[in-house]
């Protein structure tokens, strides 16, 4: 599976069939990480989520 090609999260949203991803021709793409920047987003935002969860969780 490391040739696995990447799937654009913006384009494929509401499509039935994915698209791939520009890469490096598509302005949200991080050529320092090689990945889209949406999944950087999604990414830190779950480690938010879960940041908040566990300073709300009772001891």
């Amino acid at each position: 599976m490391a040739n696995k090609i990447p799937i654009c999260p913006l384009m494929s949203a509401g499509n039935e069939i994915n698209i791939v991803c520009a890469q490096e021709n598509c302005a949200w793409y991080m050529k320092n990480y090689k990945t889209c920047s949406i999944y950087l987003i999604a990414h830190n935002a779950v480690l938010d989520i879960k940041e908040k969860q566990s300073r709300n969780t009772p001891q």
